[in-house]
């Protein structure tokens, strides 16, 4: 998709995939739907009246090469769904974001990600569940997923950090901003210690009640699989958890007293038979197939341009020769010839089936 037209669609925020996918039917593109765009169009495609004036208006002073000036002033990246660094287990949901804006590590989502919700009333329990469930699964090699939220979500990305791990936050909002503003630092932070901020919003879009449910829906979209970690009745935590069952992916709730309200929504999770009562992080990694690397692994440094594409794409989770020659880029041979190499630098090992897992951090 041309950078101009991907810019533009994305600034006029109105296109999700099934409207893009409606468009390209009559059009047979998004650039020549764009030339066609007006008030008739956009009533097709199902917009209220009031968002077809705010469409048309940004249309007509929408500035690309401003906007370009504003995110290279930001650092930002923009991505559109048929970009090859999209990420690629967003891609498989039904409804994914066709723009994301990001800034720092996007190469992150390649290893395995656990995304962990809550409310943002955090108690002192749920502060104790972050405790005890982030270390180690940073440990095993997890990149955590969360909101930015107050509570729970501030709380996962700030322990990430300390465990020396990375993390991915998703906000409701553009990225010229960051809300709550009394998280501003923690996103820097995310940022320097190797993780990412994401949003699929222009730069100037506001928070509000229909763009932290399209948030949370990249944030399950994101993971293997979302764990609720404290929510009550009708926490936004729940339509996460939703979500990701939506999307076949696994759903694990941490079990509070049953006359605690902070927990009411975990306990409907678990009472629906649709999440799995976790107690201990192993729950969690057993359940996803993570392999724990061996406690004072030696990082390993990459020696030739082979290793160092292959140690980016392995990570705890069991892939096999296929699997890695996809997306590694490289041939099955050589593949094959620098896993043995790697195996006898203890940087991976054969888990059975014809599956690899890396057992030792790579190198930066």
């Amino acid at each position: 998709m041309d950078r101009t037209v991907a810019l533009t669609w994305s600034w006029l925020n109105v296109l999700n995939a099934k409207r893009a996918e409606a468009l390209r039917r009559v059009y047979g593109d998004l650039e020549k739907a764009l030339q066609s765009i007006d008030e008739e169009m956009l009533r097709s495609l199902g917009c209220r009246q009031e968002t077809i004036y705010k469409t048309l208006n940004r249309l007509e002073e929408f500035d690309p090469a401003a906007y370009e000036r504003e995110l290279k002033s930001r650092s930002l990246r923009f991505l559109t769904i048929e970009d090859p660094a999209y990420p690629a287990k967003l891609r498989e949901i039904g409804d994914p974001p066709l723009f994301l804006y990001e800034r720092g590590d996007l190469s992150i989502l390649e290893q395995p990600c656990i995304a962990l919700v809550g409310t943002r009333e955090m108690s002192p329990y749920g502060r104790r569940a972050v405790e005890h469930f982030v270390p180690a699964l940073v440990q095993a090699g997890t990149v955590t997923v969360s909101g930015l939220a107050l509570g729970i979500d501030a709380a996962v990305a700030e322990e990430t950090l300390r465990a020396g791990g990375k993390t991915v936050a998703v906000l409701g909002n553009g990225l010229a901003s960051v809300f709550p503003a009394s998280n501003a630092r923690l996103a820097d932070k995310i940022v320097a210690g190797g993780g990412v901020i994401l949003s699929e919003f222009p730069l100037d879009t506001s928070p509000d009640k229909f763009t932290f449910p399209a948030r949370n829906r990249i944030i399950a979209g994101l993971s293997l699989g979302t764990v609720v970690l404290e929510a009550g009745e009708g926490s936004g935590a729940l339509i996460t958890a939703d979500l990701a069952l939506d999307y076949g992916r696994e759903v694990f709730a941490v079990p509070g007293q049953i006359f605690d309200p902070n927990y009411a929504g975990s306990h409907q999770l678990l009472s629906r038979g649709v999440a799995k009562l976790v107690s201990a992080p192993a729950d969690i990694l057993i359940e996803l197939k993570i392999v724990v690397p061996e406690e004072g692994a030696v990082v390993y440094e990459p020696q030739n341009a082979e290793e160092a594409a292959l140690c980016k794409v392995l990570s705890t989770m069991p892939q096999t020769v296929d699997m890695l020659v996809e997306r590694s880029g490289l041939l099955a041979a050589g593949v094959s010839a620098t896993l043995t190499v790697l195996e006898l630098n203890g940087a991976v090992k054969h888990c059975g089936g014809g599956a690899w897992v890396r057992c030792s951090p790579a190198g930066k």
